[in-house]
């Protein structure tokens, strides 16, 4: 089995994001959605972003965006990928753009998992938001991983959602995710990263314990 990828997402800070890029983090994610405590605004992102050349590649996240919206983010710093929460068309967008779009999913049963990639680069599994959810994603929620044993992936996919580093490498175990995507499992305060959190889910979702 090749190497899991990570992904730290809801980046918000300096301490944060100079973690990630040490602990050896594949990708940081930048929230482009006000209402989460994780938002951070298209300058915020470029001057993170700014902190170390190269290094993990720069995903911003948004939710039911306008064209307008991706647009002056991309101005403001490099986003290499596009995660896009609600409709949209994922082909289209990656032509206007020029940029990989990852489409986020939610899973509550098999019924819920894509049998086609929707025009998206990849596709982001996670928790179906519970009825009384304000935001898109996983909410800090795991959904029944047992129902990935059968389905057929239609294009690369991340494995999102409640993951913490307690519970990472059984997911990776458990799905083969060869990649896997946290946000709310890697902090101490609602919208605050732990960089000791950061270092320790890098380190066991590439433990793979179990894995031969």
């Amino acid at each position: 089995m090749s190497r899991v990828r990570v992904k730290i997402c809801g980046i918000n800070d300096a301490e944060a994001f100079d973690t990630a890029v040490a602990a050896g983090a594949d990708y940081v994610g930048f929230v482009f959605f006000p209402p989460s405590p994780r938002s951070v605004t298209p300058v915020q992102a470029a001057s993170l972003s700014a902190r170390h050349a190269g290094g993990p590649l720069r995903v911003g996240l948004f939710v039911d965006p306008t064209e307008a919206a991706i647009g002056e983010a991309l101005d403001a710093v490099g986003l290499d990928i596009l995660q896009l929460y609600g409709p949209c068309d994922a082909a289209a967008l990656r032509g206007r753009f020029g940029v990989p779009v990852w489409r986020a999913v939610g899973i509550e049963g098999p019924g819920d998992l894509p049998r086609d990639a929707g025009g998206a680069d990849a596709l982001v599994l996670e928790a179906k938001p519970p009825p009384a959810a304000t935001r898109p994603g996983g909410n800090a929620l795991t959904f029944d991983w047992s129902v990935l044993r059968d389905w057929r992936p239609p294009a690369p996919w991340v494995l999102a959602g409640g993951l913490t580093p307690g519970n990472v490498a059984a997911a990776v175990r458990e799905t083969g995710a060869t990649m896997v995507d946290v946000s709310s499992g890697v902090e101490h305060a609602r919208g605050v990263k732990d960089p000791a959190l950061i270092r320790a889910f890098i380190a066991n979702a590439r433990a793979r314990a179990g894995l031969t």
